[in-house]
């Protein structure tokens, strides 16, 4: 996926002969106004229906949101564009979620408030592909309504026992941490978004059962 560089104003460390610096996602997703349309144009049916489906779309997203407890620090720039999943799904029934994710790694602005700026490392969550599954209270009343057919009739039950979700939702990684994981949405494997670099480049390093950056042990 093709990168941009985003000029912060300030000099990146190691100097000019250092390759890399801040890159952020340039492949946003067409809005209805691209193009030559004209004032007043009518936006045909299959046109809003092909661009409002299900899928990765470029989305500005709030640093604080991806990192609650960082309230001590001021982000430069607030917010990082990254592609999330959006849209319609066919049904109401259900509902447009990702279906595979990975992180990405931005140069970010760390100010802290009359004692120090620094760039940082920070990793954020992108969605690579969307899929419209059931809506959880949906899928919810069906097991509820599926359990008061129990008893009524073994024919009924197997016709009731013919319906299969086609997938499953995870349990969160950690209830009160969970915006510090990572969670495949396939194998419900968490793991880390803290990287060790990210933690090495704040003078920390990372414990792998919280998933924060801690003070080395001497």
């Amino acid at each position: 996926m093709p990168l941009a560089r985003l000029d912060t104003g300030m000099r990146e460390p190691g100097g000019p002969g250092q390759k890399g610096g801040l890159k952020m996602l340039s492949q946003a997703a067409p809005t209805l106004g691209d193009g030559e349309r004209k004032p007043n144009e009518v936006i045909k049916f299959l046109d809003v229906y092909e661009r409002s489906y299900c899928r990765t779309i470029e989305t500005l997203v709030d640093i604080f949101q991806e990192y609650p407890d960082e309230v001590e620090y001021i982000f430069k720039p607030s917010c990082v564009p990254l592609m999330r999943c959006a849209g319609c799904c066919g049904d109401e029934g259900l509902e447009c979620v990702p279906g595979e994710v990975h992180n990405v790694t931005m140069e970010i602005m760390r100010i802290k408030p009359h004692q120090s700026q620094h760039i940082a490392y920070m990793s954020f969550l992108q969605h690579s592909k969307c899929e419209c599954r059931p809506k959880k209270d949906v899928k919810a009343k069906q097991e509820k309504k599926s359990k008061r057919g129990k008893g009524k009739g073994q024919k009924r039950k197997r016709k009731k026992g013919r319906y299969k979700p086609h997938s499953f939702h995870c349990e969160p990684c950690s209830e009160r941490r969970k915006h510090l994981f990572v969670q495949d949405p396939q194998t419900c494997k968490c793991s880390c978004k803290n990287t060790d670099s990210r933690c090495k480049s704040r003078q920390l390093e990372l414990n792998e059962r919280t998933c924060r950056c801690d003070k080395p042990r001497r």
